[in-house]
């Protein structure tokens, strides 16, 4: 079986982070979210995954050298200028997909537990042209809710409903299993959405099935999305160990370090820190509720409390970061300098004095 995963998003939502990486490269828990997907697709015996992708995801994605797994990778790359939608990618890989067998199409910026192998059996099982993973969630007015009828059945499919509106609590979660008959509904070398044009010609022809599935899941279109998969990872599945650290350092658990972090005397890290690779941290540091980037450096006497540091980053001596705060990467931050929640920093920018009302600084 093969996989389609759609990567050519350019994730406005999470700027400045995605000012100098995709979506699909975000590091979740220190392996980027491709590589989570990759591993999940091998597990579940699929053979080839084909990343529809700009050029400028291809080019970060192959610079990465992210571990294949075992599948063997090809790209399908999306019309300089053009985005295609979430439909025009499908029809654009339609030859390297092939017309033999139902094939997967994964959202590149969700993470879902789910049982690939198990949605793809329901589907034949129906006959269906198209089954879409569902969900529930507490709050459905941010994704699409499907309603379902007898054996599974789509009756209605609504695209980002008021909440006074919605029905239901199922939402697409961004996994579909679609057979080649899919291709005819799409027009070639078009912007098409699966969800706003494609899905409800299949509702009215009773060709859309759903898939409940109870698996972790979350995406990562907002920045409070991503900090709240990293910290569901930690709590679940990374093993908690005891880290080699100097003399008088604390480690609050879950944490996860990657190779080559260095932590100074008597700094307390954690719980809920994620610190990348070859980070370096001072001494007298305090962080928690974080995620650190690789190579960010923090100096001595400061204090990071619900923020995320891109790469590279320098801060200096007796900072004060605090909750929401989002610095991209290389930027500088001298020392002295408080930084209240929400502040936004995009990448590259030095800051010399304390910033005290939210704000981004561009």
């Amino acid at each position: 079986m093969k996989a389609l995963i759609l990567a050519g998003g350019f994730g406005t939502r999470l700027r400045p982070l995605s000012c100098t990486r995709p979506k699909i490269l975000f590091p979740i828990v220190n392996k980027p979210l491709l590589q989570w997907t990759f591993e999940r697709l091998a597990k579940n015996k699929i053979e080839e995954a084909i990343l529809a992708v700009n050029l400028q995801t291809e080019l970060f994605i192959k610079q990465h050298r992210i571990p294949k797994c075992g599948l063997h990778i090809t790209y399908s790359r999306d019309p300089l200028k053009k985005p295609l939608g979430t439909a025009g990618p499908v029809k654009k890989a339609e030859k390297l997909i092939g017309h033999n067998a139902p094939f997967l199409v994964l959202n590149g910026d969700i993470f879902a537990d789910i049982n690939y192998r198990k949605i793809s059996k329901a589907h034949k099982e129906k006959d269906a042209v198209a089954t879409i993973a569902l969900h529930r969630v507490e709050d459905p007015s941010r994704y699409g809710v499907a309603e379902l009828a007898g054996e599974n059945r789509i009756k209605s499919f609504v695209e980002k409903p008021s909440p006074e509106t919605s029905s239901t609590d199922l939402i697409n979660a961004g996994v579909y299993v679609l057979s080649p008959a899919i291709f005819k509904y799409i027009p070639k070398g078009q912007e098409v959405s699966l969800e706003h044009e494609i899905f409800p010609k299949l509702v009215k022809e009773g060709k859309l099935y759903g898939y409940v599935f109870d698996g972790l899941w979350t995406d990562i279109g907002e920045i409070e999305d991503y900090l709240t998969i990293n910290k569901i990872l930690l709590k679940h599945f990374v093993k908690q160990h005891k880290h080699k650290t100097g003399r008088g350092i604390r480690v609050r658990e879950p944490v996860a370090f990657d190779t080559g972090v260095s932590i100074g005397e008597k700094s307390i890290i954690g719980p809920y820190t994620i610190l990348g690779q070859d980070v370096t941290i001072g001494k007298n540091v305090r962080i928690q509720n974080s995620v650190i980037f690789a190579r960010t450096i923090i100096s001595d006497f400061s204090s990071i409390n619900g923020a995320i540091i891109g790469e590279s980053a320098v801060i200096g001596k007796k900072t004060r970061i605090e909750g929401g705060s989002v610095l991209g990467d290389h930027v500088k931050i001298k020392d002295n300098v408080s930084l209240t929640k929400g502040v936004i920093i995009c990448p590259a920018k030095e800051v010399t004095e304390s910033v005290l009302t939210s704000k981004i600084i561009i």
